[in-house]
């Protein structure tokens, strides 16, 4: 099934390892954006660029029909110096391909010249290749900016890699497939003091390390057991000198969790446990808190569609229906707050994890998700 896209395997791990060379930040994909648009553009897809400052979608009409569907790859790189050392690591110090995108990328855009080319379906194809998945929420500008009401769809979907899962193997679930995802900042102000003089000041390092552990127990004893969430304090910054007790400290991190609702509370929660223990100290606060990404929620028609479909390609035996949850976050949420979708996980081998400086996108999944793509457009546009 699907030779002629096995047939592009060659041009397709190109453009891959090109991207890996090339990688960009949130909302600075300038270079990935002109690869994107100029392929598009030379297969005859109808191109459009702006949305989100660097996004481009491209347009692909075919038939009579109304039905419409849309297709999602993220394009933005990370702020991670690689430890690679093949031909194609990235010429950028300190960014990289650290999660895929790179290869999500390349596998929508193999499936959009193979569906430009072949046009065995009766409907609108929209690809929509998003900036900025990585912390900053490209795809809520995108659907802020008007993404849908440019380019209704009847239905939205997204795929990423998964490291550990077999390459030639799905994943997905229905309902809630992964987490919210907020950040924080805790400034913490005590009253400096030299080291030797403990008692002349009050100790933000020590406040600030008594905040960290309290902190857990609003998942401990604050939040239902069933309702799974994390609270994780990743940055402690404060001090310059050996002997100086600093004034201020700064702790940064993310929260997530499972439930729209927990979601909600975790905020105040944090007030109420940093003040105490500052007020128990005699310390200052101040707590900066962002709501970042909802969670994402599966519609079970469209689960069941990429179920379907991924089995056709690969067999039953190679798709799990009802993969666990992932505390892992993806803004592709908001695309389904808007539009009935599923976001689903193929295999990536025995890689590196996500995120690692030693990380690298499995090119034998290439042509799998292309062929993942081009079905589910042929299945849900029939002709």
């Amino acid at each position: 099934m699907y030779e002629k896209i096995e047939s592009y395997e060659a041009e397709m791990v190109a453009c891959r390892k090109d991207l890996h060379r090339h990688p960009e930040l949130a909302f600075e994909e300038e270079r990935t954006s002109d690869v994107v648009a100029q392929k598009l553009a030379s297969w005859g897809i109808e191109v459009h660029r702006g949305l989100a400052k660097t996004g481009v979608v491209g347009c692909l009409k075919v038939g009579n029909s109304k039905a419409s569907i849309g297709v999602r790859a993220d394009m933005d790189a990370l702020p991670i110096l690689e430890a690679n050392t093949f031909e194609h690591r990235s010429t950028r110090e300190g960014v990289m391909h650290a999660c895929g995108h790179d290869g999500h990328t390349t596998m929508l855009l193999c499936a959009a010249k193979y569906l430009a080319e072949t046009q065995q379906f009766d409907g609108t194809v929209i690809f929509i290749f998003q900036p900025a998945e990585e912390n900053l929420g490209g795809g809520k500008v995108m659907v802020e900016q008007g993404l849908f009401e440019q380019f209704p769809v009847d239905a939205v979907y997204g795929m990423h890699n998964w490291p550990g899962m077999d390459v030639g193997k799905f994943g997905m679930r229905d309902g809630v497939a992964m987490a919210a995802f907020d950040s924080f900042e805790i400034t913490v102000t005590g009253v400096g003091a030299h080291a030797a003089k403990p008692e002349a000041g009050v100790d933000a390092i020590v406040v600030g390390s008594q905040i960290v552990s309290a902190l857990q127990s609003i998942v401990a004893r604050n939040i239902a057991p069933l309702d799974n969430a994390v609270i994780s304090v990743t940055q402690f910054h404060g001090g310059d000198a050996w002997n100086v007790l600093p004034e201020t400290v700064t702790l940064r991190g993310c929260a997530r969790s499972l439930v729209s609702e927990v979601q909600a509370q975790i905020e105040s929660a944090m007030e109420r446990v940093i003040a105490g223990v500052c007020q128990a100290y005699g310390a200052r606060h101040a707590l900066d808190y962002h709501h970042g990404y909802p969670v994402t929620v599966n519609s079970v028609r469209e689960t069941d569609v990429a179920r379907s479909v991924t089995a056709e390609l690969v067999g039953e035996k190679n798709v799990d229906p009802q993969i666990p949850p992932t505390m892992g976050s993806e803004d592709f949420g908001f695309m389904l707050q808007e539009r009935p979708g599923s976001y689903i996980v193929l295999g990536n081998g025995d890689s590196h994890g996500l995120h690692n400086p030693h990380y690298e996108f499995n090119d034998a999944a290439l042509t799998l998700g292309a062929k993942y793509w081009a079905h589910l457009v042929e299945t849900q546009l029939r002709v």
